[in-house]
């Protein structure tokens, strides 16, 4: 409240006018008068209610809607991404039964160069338009998801000389390693307000490829980086952006 000594005036309108309320000439008038007979007695009134247009905290009703839209549209995604996670899960349980943990002989490079196979025959298939092997891209999406969680467990525990893994044990670790990923998943969708959605498939294919490049690099470093991650973030984000890829093809887009 400002009060001019020499007029004694107040400007309270403004405050009503913020909150998005029309003040007429009347009202300024009853205001002034209000707020002087305050300033008098030494009292002040209580500031304006605000506008129903707002929430109690001040938010814009709109604003609070676009909130709760969100909010419902990632956990959407959540739920997405925890189904795709559990097929890949499954098929990846059925070959443990059939070849056991046989991946454990496997160093971390040897697992970078079959998730580039995959991914260079997604970007082959994508760019042709056709397969001769009766096998599409999703497949190999879900090829490039385990074996990133493969990837994951063996800079965990090393490559062995021999499989030393039960399934059981093999399952335990790759929960852990998808809990993971969706753990990342969540907090950098939170970020970025479902920036995903907006990309191509083929943009998933370019920027898994590139993460592999990356990872070849640094395995040629011997793991050494100066400013980058290291190869566990991007076979984190191979992972991550071919679950955006199946979630993609489930809901049927081809692109």
């Amino acid at each position: 409240m400002r009060v001019n000594s020499d007029k004694y005036w107040v400007e309270e309108w403004e405050d009503m006018k913020k909150c998005g309320k029309i003040v007429t000439k009347s009202q300024k008038k009853t205001i002034t008068l209000q707020r002087l007979n305050a300033h008098v007695r030494g009292k002040s009134l209580p500031s304006p209610a605000p506008s129903p247009s707002l929430g109690g905290d001040g938010k814009k009703a709109g604003e609070g809607n676009k909130e709760l839209i969100m909010s419902e549209k990632l956990e959407h995604t959540n739920e997405q991404f925890r189904t795709a996670i559990a097929k890949c899960r499954d098929l990846f349980s059925k070959k443990l039964h059939d070849y056991g943990a046989a991946w454990r002989i496997m160093r971390p490079s040897s697992v970078t160069d079959q998730i580039f196979i995959k991914a260079n025959r997604i970007r082959s298939l994508e760019i042709k338009g056709e397969a001769l092997v009766d096998e599409g891209i999703y497949p190999e999406f879900q090829g490039i998801v385990n074996y990133g969680i493969v990837a994951l467990i063996q800079l965990e525990l090393g490559f062995a000389d021999k499989e030393d893994l039960t399934p059981e044990q093999a399952m335990t670790y790759y929960d852990k390693y998808a809990q993971v990923a969706l753990d990342l998943m969540i907090r950098k969708n939170h970020d970025y307000d479902e920036a995903w959605r907006s990309m191509r498939i083929s943009s998933y294919t370019d920027l898994i490829l590139m993460k592999l490049y990356r990872t070849k690099e640094i395995e040629s470093n011997d793991g050494r980086t100066i400013v980058s991650e290291g190869v566990d973030a991007n076979y984190l984000d191979m992972i991550n952006y071919s679950v955006f890829g199946l979630i993609k093809l489930d809901e049927g887009c081809d692109k």
